[in-house]
């Protein structure tokens, strides 16, 4: 299994190209435009064990929304892409994880139905050109185009740079468990012999 994957995406918003490499180093760029998606994403690709490259351009003048959402997109098609028919998979991953005063936990299914559950509170604002909002739009297409079931639970926090970056790392830490080969799996791992 290469278990990699290429995705390209052009819109009348963004051009988004994006290569991913399960069971990586952490290797690659990120060039968004969104400064603090691009940290984000960094963390995710060294936490995640993913090789990662993400190049992005947006109509940022309009905001991020559109670029973070359909980077989000691309994630998550390639992460399915990379995936293939699943066989041999631990499907399942989750993970607790503490950024100074703030914790965030995340569980994840590979299930072949893309499903977010976000439960945080954040207060209105931006880091940098990075509105709190965007995190959940950002999981919210990475897990439909995934094909995954993600749920994410801000357990306490009070600055929000630390909460987001709680949530990525504890994503990318149950990811890395999820799509892990499990040496006792030879087949798809559910009853209905598939997840896609």
């Amino acid at each position: 299994m290469s278990r990699t994957a290429e995705i390209d995406r052009t819109t009348r918003e963004t051009d988004i190209h994006v290569s991913l490499t399960l069971a990586g180093d952490g290797l690659g760029t990120r060039e968004t435009g969104v400064g603090f998606l691009d940290h984000m994403l960094d963390l995710m690709a060294r936490h995640g064990h993913l090789d990662l490259s993400v190049r992005a351009q947006g109509d940022l003048e309009t905001g991020a929304h559109h670029t973070v959402e359909d980077v989000g997109i691309c994630i998550g098609q390639a992460l399915d892409q990379a995936l293939g028919d699943r066989v041999g998979i631990a499907r399942y991953g989750q993970a607790t994880v503490p950024m100074d005063e703030s914790r965030a936990s995340c569980a994840i299914d590979i299930s072949g139905r893309g499903l977010l559950v976000f439960e945080a509170s954040l207060p209105p604002g931006a880091i940098g050109n990075f509105d709190h909002e965007l995190a959940e739009e950002f999981f919210r297409a990475l897990a439909a185009n995934a094909k995954a079931t993600v749920h994410i639970s801000v357990e306490t926090g009070t600055n929000v740079h630390h909460v987001i970056e709680a949530v990525f790392k504890a994503f990318a830490r149950a990811l890395r468990l999820a799509v892990a080969v499990d040496p006792s799996e030879h087949e798809v791992p559910s009853t209905k012999g598939t997840l896609v």
